[in-house]
């Protein structure tokens, strides 16, 4: 699971706005402006039939701010990322 749905960051992080691309999922920010430091993100490849599943975890950064259910309270009522 992705670090970033606890942090307080996650509405303006360069990082997760990019992971949020590679899921093709839609952005807390179009434009985000908090850099992280040291991120680091798993790649998990999943080949399928027809195509190459990718998955793109943050499981560290140095940049973390712990606060529990930031992404949740941004999008109330939505699944909260896995």
């Amino acid at each position: 699971m992705c670090i970033c749905v606890n942090c307080h960051y996650v509405d303006r992080c360069v990082t997760y706005h990019a992971v949020e691309t590679q899921h093709q999922q839609p952005h807390l920010t179009d434009n985000p402006t908090f850099e992280p430091v040291q991120p680091s993100i798993n790649v998990n490849i999943r080949p399928q039939e027809d195509h190459i599943e990718m998955e793109w975890d943050v499981v560290g950064c140095e940049s973390f701010l712990e606060e529990a259910g930031k992404w949740a309270k941004l999008r109330p009522g939505e699944p909260v990322p896995t």
